[in-house]
Parts: C-alpha cells; structure tokens; sequence
C-alpha cells in the first residue's frame, strides 16, 4: 500500500450480499421484483457489473448444503457460489468475488482447488467465508447420523483452514522458473509437502497447483458466538456480523479488536462488516410505507417456522398478536450459543414485540439491520456505525433485487461520497488491496532456524 493510501481519510468498505430475489422473505411476491431471472446468470452478472460500477469492494454468495428453509412460501433455494462467481469473474474486471463454503462439510484439499481456481480465473478477487454450517439437516445430506455440536465444529474449523492455509503456501512465490534453456519448469526446492497429521484431517501435500494472486483467498467470518468472535479474531480479515442497536455493534467491534491485537494481530487487517437492509423513500413516511407493504406479504407459515428455527422453540400455537412468551425460551443448549439466536432474545426482551411484530423485524434480514429512511438519513446511520466504533464498513443487503440496489447505489453511495466517506475510484485489483490487507507471504518462504 502506498504512502499516499495510509495517510488518505479512513473510507467505508461496501460490500453487496446477494440472495435470489433480495432478502426480504416476501420479496419473490413483491411486484417489482425481479423472479424471472432467479436462476439466470446473466441477472447475476449484471448486479456484479452494477456493484462494480458503483466501486463497491465485492459480491457476497451466502450458501448452506442443505434445504434449511421452507421452499413453499420464499425463493430461498441454493446455488452453489463457486460455480456462479466463475462465470461472474469472467465477465467483471475488479468486484471482489465472496463464497461460504462449510468447514463441517468440504474437505480441505478440494476446497483449496476450489477456491484457487476462483483466485487466478478472477486475477486475485477470491474471498472465502468461513462458515461451520448450523442446518441440522445437512447432516442427512453426507450420511451422517447426526449435525456435529457446535464446539466440536468450531474444533474442526480452526484444524480445517490450518490444512488449506498449508496447503496455499505449499507453492512459494517463483516456484515457477519456467527456464526453456535449462528445461526447468519448476524449482522443486519451492515446492513442499505439508505432512499434516491431526485429529480431524492427514494432508500430505504439497497443492497440484501454483500460489494465487492473492497468496491465497480472503478469510472472511461469519459467526459471533463465543466460539465464532475467537475463531474470527485469530483468523478472519473480514467479518460479517448481526446487530441490531449500534450499542451491541460497538461491543461487538471492541471486542474482535481487541482480541485480534492481543494475539499479535494487526487489527486494521480485521475488517468488521455488519449487515444493513435499507428501505429508502423519498420521505420517511414513503419509506415506512414500502417497508410495511413488504410485511404485508409476509405468510406466517414461513416466518413462524423461521423464528422457530432461530429460538428452537416451536411458536406456531401462540396467539401471533400477543406478546412473545419469553418464559418459553430455552436458557442452554446447543441453539442458545448461536449468534442469531442472541439477536433475537435482545430484540425479545428490549422492545416486548408481539410475535407478528417480532416476526416483521426478522422478516426482512434474519436479524440484520432493518433501517428505514430516506437516503440522507440511510447515509446518516452509516456513517454514525463507521465513525462511532461500531463498522469499517457494511454488508449491503437489498430487500429486493434488483430495485433495492438501484435506489441504493444511486442515491446512498454518492451522498457518501460527498461526505468523503467512500472511494470514487478502484486503486487496487484485487481484493485485498480493496479491503487494504497486506499480501501474505509463504509460511515456507522463511528459512528454519537450527537450534543450537
């Protein structure tokens, strides 16, 4: 990074998160959303454009290898983002391209192919989230008796990306000599086995393949158990979060800081990137206005079953405009170390929602943000998280698509510019130098000391 980029004003990293359709639950019924091209990639293709156009730092593809949610009432079927973002890659030049990819249920070697592959195809734009997956059901999916408990997945996470960082390093930068003289290829002394044995994973190595642009892929995270802010503050460069009062989000910041530092991390390198679902109007009341006519087509099958999931209690016989019946929350268990299951109980005990008006809240983001407003006051909330210690940027999560981003990009990101809160320009390509993180080296590149 350049003498001129440190000394230059702190600026937002943005970040577009995409799910088929928007995030809003009932976006798929709302009449200016875009359902016939779910699963065309051309659609997807043209939202990575506009994001690009609009110098955001990359896409984001959530993804899970189970069927979590109920298919009859959302548009909340799966693609598999490697695939989509291949494809995508070809046809952009600068986005940043992000995929979730579980530790429970890959293996680290084809992961590494995976995401190397996305690496040199896209010349340095691969970001990997690093997720344990918490569907139950996906267990069924790789025969499986049962899903592993939530320690034993963050165990097997911090083993998991262990093995693949190994793995990335395995090929040291200039291992390829490509000498047509001598008829050397390769200098072989930079190419090395890894040899892991632990107790999840044995990994020979070396990779079949060279270093990527990036050294290998960002590391971004996604969890904020306890479990989830430890595994985050020694290996993510990026976190995706939840939060719903800036309050929560400031413990939330201080706390990832503050541990990354005390591992020996630079925690400037630690991007915390919470998620915001932006309803703008020309007015606040018009905002408020579309943002109930979402709520409106909402079916209660679907978000019943969803804040079920999030609590792991079954709500479907309570009167759904009564208060919510805190008492039947569980006070431990596997569900309760759950970050969203947290943000819920927050919501729960700071506002005494009724069960429909906690169900709206969640209805559209599973948690995040919700704001409501016009674009200086969306512009506004931004701006408060991102210089009040609470974001270094945020995970932009349109209601619908692909009207949701419209409004956004051209009203929100150029007030931001204005406040000189956000690039007007790309200077880097690939995504790191977006996010401002430093290239890392080869663990291999540096020589073993003898000991006396």
């Amino acid at each position: 990074m350049s003498d001129q980029q440190t000394s230059a004003r702190r600026q937002l990293n943005l970040n577009l998160f995409i799910y088929p359709g928007g995030h809003h639950e009932a976006a798929w019924r709302y009449k200016d959303s875009d359902l016939e091209h779910l699963l065309d990639i051309g659609y997807y293709i043209d939202l990575a454009r506009q994001a690009e156009a609009a110098k955001f730092d990359g896409i984001f593809f959530a993804d899970g290898p189970a069927l979590a949610d109920n298919i009859r009432y959302a548009s909340r079927f799966r693609l598999e983002p490697l695939t989509w973002l291949s494809a995508i890659a070809a046809a952009t030049q600068r986005i940043g391209l992000i995929a979730t990819a579980s530790t429970t249920y890959y293996e680290p070697y084809n992961l590494a192919r995976l995401f190397a592959s996305l690496d040199h195809i896209s010349k340095g734009r691969a970001g990997w989230n690093i997720v344990t997956t918490g569907a139950e059901q996906a267990a069924a999916n790789f025969g499986l008796a049962s899903h592993p408990a939530h320690s034993e997945r963050y165990s097997r996470a911090r083993e998991f990306v262990e093995v693949i960082g190994k793995l990335w390093d395995s090929w040291e930068d200039g291992a390829i000599v490509a000498d047509r003289a001598s008829g050397v290829f390769a200098d072989t002394d930079k190419i090395h086995t890894i040899d892991h044995i632990g107790r999840y994973f044995n990994v020979r190595g070396p990779f079949n393949s060279p270093r990527t642009p990036q050294g290998r892929p960002v590391y971004v995270q996604a969890g904020s158990s306890a479990d989830g802010r430890a595994f985050a503050a020694q290996y993510a460069e990026a976190i995706f979060t939840a939060h719903q009062t800036l309050s929560n989000a400031q413990e939330f910041y201080k706390d990832i800081k503050t541990q990354a530092r005390s591992l020996g991390r630079n925690p400037d390198h630690v991007k915390v990137l919470p998620g915001i679902s932006p309803f703008i109007g020309a007015t606040e009341a018009q905002a408020r206005a579309l943002y109930d006519e979402f709520n409106e087509l909402t079916q209660p099958a679907y978000s019943l079953g969803l804040l079920s999931r999030l609590l792991g209690v079954d709500v479907s016989g309570y009167d759904i405009d009564a208060p919510f019946p805190r008492e039947i929350i569980p006070a431990e268990g596997e569900r309760t170390v759950a970050s969203r299951f947290k943000v819920v109980v927050d919501i729960i005990e700071r506002e005494n929602p009724t069960i429909r008006q906690l169900t709206h809240r969640l209805a559209g983001a599973r948690g995040h943000w919700v704001a409501v407003g016009t674009p200086e006051q969306i512009a506004d909330n931004i701006q408060t998280w991102f210089e009040n210690g609470a974001a270094d940027g945020f995970n932009v999560m349109p209601p619908w698509l692909t009207g949701g981003f419209d409004i956004f990009a051209q009203e929100v990101v150029p007030i931001l510019r204005r406040r000189g809160l956000f690039r007007e320009e790309y200077t880097g390509t690939t995504l790191r130098e977006h996010y401002g993180l430093p290239r890392p080296e080869s663990r291999f590149s540096f020589p073993v000391r003898e000991t006396a």
